[in-house]
Formats: structure tokens, C-alpha cells, sequence
């Protein structure tokens, strides 16, 4: 039996520029609103008693996870600038798509 084993190298263009930073604090919301949403409906859905005891953990937890965002949020003053490094140009197509 004969392996055959092949490594090539990829180049990355320049266009393909993703962001792979640190979510911001809305972005962070957002998604824990949504696992929240998403939490709820499974409880609704639920219909074993290991399933639903599951269900109250998770939405107890998010909800703390989201209470605390939101304080933080809260106690952040605005910032209303944009810098070259913050831009993505993906949150920019998103922001077309969406808005």
C-alpha cells in the first residue's frame, strides 16, 4: 500500500480581509439575546424532565450573562469613533444587506 501524502501552501489575497478581532459589546448582545430567543424556544418545545431542567439552566445563565452586558454596556460612555483598524469590510456588506 502506497501513501501519498501532498502539501501545498495557499496564498491569501489581500481582498480577503475577515475580521477575526474581538466582538464588540452590541455584537456580544445581540448574540445573547438570540440564545436567549433560541433557549426559550427549546424550553417550549421540551417535553423530558432532564430536557427542561437543561433548558432553565441555560436561560438562567444567559440571562445573567445578558444583565451583565447590558450593566457594562450601560457604564460605558458612547464612542462615536470609527478608526481604519475598527473598519471591516464585512460588517460594512452586512450593514448593506441588513439596512
Amino acid at each position: 500500500m502506497k501513501i501519498l501524502y501532498r502539501q501545498t501552501t495557499r496564498q491569501i489575497s489581500q481582498d480577503t480581509q475577515e475580521d477575526f478581532g474581538l466582538p464588540t459589546l452590541r455584537e456580544d448582545i445581540e448574540k445573547t439575546r438570540s440564545a436567549l430567543e433560541i433557549a426559550y424556544a427549546g424550553f417550549d418545545n421540551a417535553t423530558e424532565p432532564d430536557m427542561i431542567d437543561c433548558y432553565i439552566y441555560e436561560i438562567n445563565a444567559l440571562l445573567k450573562r445578558y444583565k451583565h452586558l447590558t450593566e457594562l454596556s450601560a457604564s460605558q460612555p458612547p464612542s462615536r469613533h470609527t478608526s481604519k483598524e475598527s473598519f471591516s469590510p464585512i460588517r460594512a456588506l452586512e450593514s448593506l444587506l441588513t439596512g
